[in-house]
């Protein structure tokens, strides 16, 4: 007896999954490091390609509030937020050249002419298209590939799309970088916790060592997902990783969120603070732990230091600290309230810190 044909239906792969397969194959033998800034600078470029090209149409077909409007007048990209893309940086000029060997040189041309058209995008955007170790070939097969991203979703939904391969694309990335993929990108799951338990409803957001911005993105996510108005929170942060920087620049252009407040650091957040006037309504992060030259040797006379002076050999004293403190509080309570935990930090916790130290 013949056998029934299956209906078993296979589901198809997320698109984010398709790209990251396709990308990672044309990826050969270059370091994930590297890579990344090669495909997610390529992810950018087309959103504000795309964002151009919309807006551009609407200018040139004059109807309603665009009568009149010069498409090539960069003030009127500027009225709404949106990039301004010289010809020779646009989506489609560059896909012309896919093919050619010279390709990595004209989208590090398209690169250095977006820069100096955005100020908001100097020393951000990634030139490193040229380099020898970076196959052509391989270069336009990203570039067609990176092309087919919101294939066939209205154009007002590209930006959700790109924004979302390029948020999944850092996190792919920090697993292929291992621990030094910590440095730029908190896994998704904890920042959702984060912004969950402090519910930034509206107000200043800040985030000291902001890694790629994804504490940003996902605030916006949040006020967003609850009603509320995006427009009702702003952000600060710094970051003390040039590259890392240039990558939250990046990642908070393409969701639209204005990062003018998110600023490099070289010195970082615990020696020279960016934001030193700013009053925060919420305060978030993932710190880095583990970290033994972290200047505590600088910072022994700090005001911050009410409750005792951490040691200056190694950054993930907070760890062992918070480890010791619920210890202490279980041991003493057996179990923890609010009651008991809001007694325990303002009556205890002096106490707590000097037999620590001294331990």
């Amino acid at each position: 007896m013949a056998r029934a044909p299956s209906t078993t239906v296979t589901k198809e792969e997320p698109l984010e999954k398709q790209l990251w397969k396709a990308a990672d194959k044309l990826r050969k033998n270059i370091d994930a490091a590297e890579y990344k800034h090669v495909v997610l600078g390529l992810i950018f470029l087309k959103y504000i390609s795309d964002s151009f090209v919309e807006l551009f149409a609407k200018l040139q077909s004059g109807a309603g509030d665009y009568a009149g409007a010069d498409p090539e007048d960069k003030d009127e990209y500027k009225a709404e937020n949106v990039f301004f893309v010289p010809p020779e940086a646009r989506w489609s000029f560059l896909l012309g050249k896919a093919k050619l060997p010279t390709v990595g040189s004209f989208v590090d041309a398209a690169m250095d002419a977006i820069e100096k058209e955005n100020s908001s995008l100097k020393g951000v955007l990634p030139k490193v298209f040229a380099r020898q170790n970076l196959d052509p070939a391989s270069l336009g097969g990203l570039i067609d590939l990176v092309g087919n991203i919101a294939l066939g979703d209205a154009k007002s939904r590209s930006a959700d799309v790109l924004g979302h391969v390029f948020e999944y694309f850092l996190g792919e990335f920090a697993l292929a970088e291992g621990k030094q993929g910590g440095q730029f990108y908190t896994p998704r799951s904890i920042v959702e916790l984060l912004v969950e338990m402090l519910e930034p409803y509206k107000g200043r957001v800040f985030d000291p060592c902001c890694g790629s911005g994804g504490m940003f993105v996902q605030s916006e996510k949040f006020v967003t997902s609850h009603q509320g108005r995006v427009n009702d929170i702003s952000i600060y942060g710094q970051e003390s990783n040039q590259t890392t920087w240039r990558l939250a620049k990046m990642n908070l252009a393409i969701r639209g969120i204005d990062a003018s407040q998110v600023k490099w650091n070289n010195e970082g957040s615990f020696l020279n603070d960016a934001h030193k006037d700013v009053k925060a309504d919420f305060i978030i992060a993932n710190p880095p732990f583990n970290v033994s030259d972290w200047s505590g040797e600088l910072l022994r006379k700090d005001g911050r230091w009410q409750y005792g002076t951490p040691p200056a050999g190694n950054a993930a004293f907070d760890k062992q600290y918070y480890l010791d403190l619920i210890c202490k509080a279980v041991k003493e309570h057996g179990s923890l309230s609010r009651k008991d935990i809001d007694e325990l930090l303002w009556n205890k916790l002096p106490d707590w810190m000097d037999g620590w130290q001294a331990a």
